[in-house]
Formats: C-alpha cells, structure tokens, sequence
C-alpha cells in the first residue's frame, strides 16, 4: 500500500505524519529538527512512502535537502496556496500536517521550486548585498533629513558623499550633537559601501551570467549586478508560462479583487518574491536617465505620487524582462514602454 508523508516544520522541531491511501495515520510524531531523527522515522517506510511534503518555512534548506539526498522524492509546499476549510474550529500541527499529507495523496497539493542546492550560496551572497544596500539608502536618507531639518538645504546622494568634516560643521551650526549625528551615518554608510563592494567582487569571481539571461544586460537601468540577481531569483524562465505570472511572482502586479468595478479588498501583496521586486525598482531607479521611460514615469508622476510611478516604471521593465528571456531577443523599450 502507498504512503504519503508531510513534515510540519518549526524552527526547533518538526511533526512528521504519514497517511495511507485510506488517510488512515500509519505515524504521527513531533521530532526535534535533527535529520538523523527524521531519516530514522521515515526508514521502516521508505520503500512505500511515496513523497515527503515538507512546509515552505525559512529553515527549509536542511531538511528538503537531507531529504533527497537520502533518495526521498520531496515536495515543498507552497503555504500561501494551501486552503484549510475556515469552518474549523481548532487546528495544530498534527491536523497541518495531515492535511499537507492528505492533499499529496490527492494529487493537488501547491508546490513550490525547489532551488538547485548549488547555486544557493550565491543567490544568497546577492540577498545579503541587497540587504546591506537597502541599509545603505537608508543612512543617506537619515543625513538629507538631518541637515535639512537643521540648515534648510536639500543634499542629493552625490552631494552627501562629497562632504567634508567643516561642511558639516557649517550645516549642523556648529552643534556637537548634530555633527555627531551625521558623522555617525557617514561612518556606518563608509563600512557599508565597503562590504558591498567586497560582496559584489565575490559574486562576480564565483559567478557568471547564464548564456539565456546575457540579454538582460540589453535592459536599461540593469547591470551585472542586478543582471545576477534577477537570473539567480528567477531560477528558469520557463517556470512561468505567461508574462503576468513572472510580473506576480516578482510582485509588481497590484493585489486587489474587483466586483462590478468596485474594490471589494486585497489579495496577499507579499505572495512573490520580495528580492525580484526590489531588484525591478532598482532597475527602474536607475532606467530613468532615459528619455522614453522618464516620459513614462513623468506621465504617471502626474497621476500618482513617485513611488507608485517608479513601481509602474517597474513592472513594465519586469514585463520586458520576461519577453526578453523568454524569446532572446535585445529590449526595445518603444515595445516596452509604448
């Protein structure tokens, strides 16, 4: 008789179910998160066991992992896709794992990508600079702000990184407390620019771009950099069947539900994947120098406030983006942004 397994993951412990093809439980038990454990419960099943579900949490690498290695077929679930019927009235994690364990044995369990174990090392050296990047804007902002509200003056990025010690003497009036204030988010803002830049030497001597996503470096506003970073997020192309999916998936698509042309509420905003949506407003940042998208923005700027015209601008290059993997073609940005 076939069996379905389904592994409930925590941070510290695991509940393990296994169902028969009658959703009978054959073996239920909580486990603390050592692989050893969890091989060792699966054994006395293995050559029955048809697939593991195993949840989509933070920590899922380990396991997932461990799992095929020991010649598993694993599944990993895409949780925000999972319905469990509202009516019920108390749930836990025995009752998520057989339900992960029941939908297997149905065939219509949601699934996630499994990302190529050996390519994840980079991917997240290329999540760390992101994160140290967004860091980074924000000492610049904390320095506009401080001087600004203090002098009066305006500062753009360029301006901010050519002060100098008297500069800031002069634009804080000579107050200790504020020189020291902005000579704290120089000084965090210095060691973060280095650490970026020894992230980004280290991506580009372990990795290169594959020969399919060269024609993202044809995109305007993307370089090597976020070039890496979109092929590294997107795994393959082919995983999205249509242009809207990988638009949603990079979450540059408005989550809304509409009735008789009315707003009736939202869907999840944070189903996706928050590192493409990031690199798709950098890209878009940096694609305003150019006169067809900056007409673009322009024009929604009129409409929206700028953040929603940049995440317009966004979505358009994560459009062209799709196409231009997807066909190999270079970006022509009157098809984008006609």
């Amino acid at each position: 008789m076939k069996l379905y397994a389904a592994i409930d993951l925590h941070s510290n412990n695991s509940v393990l179910v296994i169902l028969d093809e009658q959703d009978r439980i054959v073996y239920e038990k909580r486990l603390e998160n050592q692989l050893s454990l969890i091989v060792g419960a699966l054994a006395p099943y293995r050559e029955r066991v048809e697939a593991i579900a195993v949840e989509s949490t933070f920590n899922w690498y380990w396991l997932v992992d461990g799992l095929m290695e020991a010649g598993y077929r694993v599944k990993l679930v895409n949780t925000a896709a999972v319905k469990i019927y509202e009516g019920l009235k108390y749930t836990g994690d025995e009752h998520d794992a057989r339900h992960l364990a029941h939908l297997l044995r149905l065939g219509i369990l949601p699934t996630g990508y499994i990302y190529p174990k050996a390519e994840r090392a980079v991917r997240d050296l290329l999540r760390k600079r992101s994160q140290l990047v967004r860091y980074r804007t924000a000492q610049i902002l904390s320095i506009q702000n401080l001087i600004s509200r203090n002098s009066g003056q305006p500062m753009n990025t360029t301006e901010i990184r050519a002060l100098t010690a008297p500069r800031i003497e002069a634009l804080c009036g000579g107050d200790a407390a504020r020189v020291l204030a902005v000579e704290s988010n120089r000084a965090v803002l210095h060691c973060l620019d280095e650490h970026i830049e020894k992230l980004e030497q280290t991506v580009l001597a372990q990795a290169k771009l594959k020969a399919e996503f060269k024609w993202l470096l044809t995109v305007y506003g993307i370089g090597k950099i976020l070039a890496m970073t979109i092929m590294y997020e997107t795994g393959t192309i082919d995983r999205f069947r249509k242009v809207g999916q990988f638009a949603s998936y990079a979450r540059c698509v408005e989550s809304r539900r509409l009735t008789n042309g009315k707003k009736k509420g939202e869907g999840n905003r944070k189903n996706g994947n928050k590192y493409l949506a990031w690199a798709f407003v950098e890209a878009a940042h940096a694609a305003l120098h150019y006169e067809g998208i900056r007409a673009f923005y322009q024009r929604k700027r009129a409409k929206k406030n700028g953040a929603v015209a940049t995440k317009a601008v966004g979505h358009k290059l994560s459009r062209a983006c799709y196409h231009v993997l997807k066909e190999q073609v270079p970006f022509d940005v009157t098809r984008a942004f006609a």
